[in-house]
């Protein structure tokens, strides 16, 4: 991360005593954002914006170890216990059921998960219509579209989902929309939004209980930063 753009350190660190506290988080972008909410907390992210291509990281002196993982792993590992807290999209978490706590709304990575289709196309459809839904959250799109009492077939795609209506594959698309350019540039607009996105903190419940004392003092620093 270019030095500008690093926040100096607000204050201390909270240490973890009898133990180190094991935190996933995303790669990417979600990741970019949260390394200053960390240095205004007051850890030392070094680590964690060093060039390696190693995937633990460890800050010794606060007991912190960090998973550096893609953003849809971060809530399994936390879920199964290989990490303590994660930090992860709410697009994630409304796609799956995880048996998570997730006491800590970060505030970053906002966006929105929205319903996008040809610009100047008919929407909604006609009544008893099948509306073909492109998208990589299926069980968001159903859950939504039933509410509404639309019929609707879902196609699960990943990446580069906005091809899916210029090509004919669907007729919208569910999806994360920031600023909305990429749908712009490719003549898609967004039709309706479903919820606001936002990074949250989730924990593992029972590490949760188990290793209150080290983990209460990290949300309590993040919660204030």
């Amino acid at each position: 991360m270019p030095e500008a753009t690093r926040t100096k350190r607000a204050r201390p660190a909270p240490v973890a005593p009898n133990g180190r506290v094991v935190v996933a988080v995303p790669k990417g972008r979600v990741l970019e954002q949260l390394v200053p909410r960390l240095e205004a907390a007051g850890f030392d992210t070094d680590a964690l914006t060093r060039s390696t291509r190693q995937l633990i990281r460890e800050d010794a002196e606060h007991g912190v170890s960090w998973l550096l993982l893609k953003p849809d792993d971060v809530p399994t590992y936390v879920e199964y216990g290989a990490a303590d807290l994660g930090v992860v999209g709410r697009d994630v978490l409304l796609e799956r059921e995880y048996d998570l706590y997730a006491p800590l709304d970060l505030g970053i990575g906002r966006c929105r998960l929205s319903v996008a289709g040809p610009t100047g196309a008919a929407y909604p459809p006609t009544p008893g219509t099948v509306l073909r839904v492109a998208t990589k959250f299926p069980h968001v799109a159903t859950r939504h579209f039933q509410a509404k009492g639309q019929l609707v077939e879902t196609i699960f795609v990943q990446g580069s989902v906005e091809l899916a209506p210029l090509t004919g594959l669907a007729d919208v698309i569910v999806d994360l929309v920031e600023t909305g350019e990429t749908l712009r540039q490719n003549g898609l607009d967004v039709y309706e939004d479903i919820c606001e996105v936002s990074s949250v903190v989730v924990a593992n419940r029972v590490g949760l209980k188990l290793k209150r004392a080290q983990i209460a003092p990290l949300l309590d620093a993040l919660g204030r930063s």
